[in-house]
């Protein structure tokens, strides 16, 4: 199984909504086209337009197994008008709401990915505690406040199978980035205390740690 992508899902990658760059992107891609070969799902925590799923998508195509999505599609904290990751593009117009569902369907169909993705449309704390299927991968890149990066933790880190991955993105230990990354930092270091997973790699602000052990 390639750890990278080819050229057309890299170049879908690229032209997708999103603010991952490509470093971590082809960070990402290669941690889920490991976890994959345990045969069990990938799932991601924000999916905004679809920018990293197209990457987790393809990876479970090729290993035969399903990428699902977790997102309300109303956008987090720092994408709402006034903020500096505001997008005017993403507002319905009839509700003057954010609502990043269409644009990601567009980006999956273009990708021609479509039928390899399930998107789950809710709030991550719900349909986490509705959630009982073990995980190959698990990538969080939700809200960045400790209250919701801290609930997709809680909710989804459990079901990361042995030997599976828990990626964790917008990881700043600099307290100058308080509120784009200080939240998923303390995560990942919540993470690494529990003594349920170990640290593989560090790529920008990208985490990848394995699940060694019990417990979050």
């Amino acid at each position: 199984m390639a750890m990278t992508p080819g050229p057309g899902i890299l170049a879908a990658f690229e032209a997708a909504k999103g603010f991952m760059p490509v470093d971590e992107g082809l960070a990402l891609y290669a941690a889920a086209t490991g976890a994959a070969r345990l045969g069990l799902p990938l799932l991601e925590v924000g999916t905004y337009c679809g920018r990293s799923t197209i990457l987790l998508a393809d990876a479970a195509r090729a290993a035969g197994v399903t990428a699902l999505t977790v997102d309300h599609h109303r956008g987090s904290e720092e994408q709402q008008p006034g903020w500096d990751y505001h997008d005017p593009e993403t507002v319905d117009p009839e509700l003057g709401l954010m609502d990043t569902l269409p644009t990601f369907r567009r980006t999956l169909h273009k990708a021609g990915l479509e039928e390899h993705v399930v998107a789950l449309v809710g709030g991550s704390p719900r349909i986490a505690a509705l959630w009982n299927t073990p995980l190959s991968l698990v990538f969080v890149d939700g809200g960045h406040t400790d209250e919701h990066a801290g609930a997709d933790y809680e909710g989804w880190g459990p079901h990361v199978a042995e030997g599976g991955l828990l990626v964790i993105h917008d990881v700043f230990p600099d307290p100058a980035d308080e509120f784009t990354g200080q939240a998923p930092y303390r995560v990942y270091l919540r993470a690494l205390e529990s003594g349920a997973f170990t640290e593989v790699s560090a790529t920008g602000s990208l985490r990848v740690l394995r699940r060694t052990g019990a417990g979050v």
